[in-house]
């Protein structure tokens, strides 16, 4: 990990998959740069995550479901906090466009000692 950069340069090509790059990991806090370019969760297919995660669009858009049914659609600059093991899904990301996330997990204090 490089203690220094500029999030939105040097973008791996996600056209075939979404890419993940771990920007800063210190004390149970993972911080990581996600491009998207038209992925999806698979159908049927939820996340429920041990750690609460904040994420930033910082470029395109995208669009998660949660598991009652509403969705949250995300544009440049939006954000949401999505608590740990809160079931959510990625329904849509732009297909024309990267969309760049900046997401921050960090520990859930019940879990902590499984972390």
């Amino acid at each position: 990990m490089k203690a220094s950069g500029n999030i939105l340069n040097s973008l791996a090509d996600a056209s075939a998959a979404e890419v993940f790059q771990p920007l800063w990991e210190q004390s149970g806090v993972l911080i990581e740069r996600i491009v998207s370019r038209g992925q999806r969760s698979a159908p049927d297919t939820w996340y429920e995550q041990e750690r609460h995660e904040w994420v930033l669009l910082l470029k395109g858009a995208a669009k998660l479901c949660w598991e009652d049914g509403s969705e949250t659609a995300l544009n440049e600059g939006d954000y949401v906090a999505i608590p740990a093991l809160k079931k959510h899904r990625v329904e849509w990301t732009d297909p024309n466009q990267d969309t760049i996330w900046l997401a921050i997990h960090f520990p859930n204090e019940r879990s902590k000692g499984s972390e």
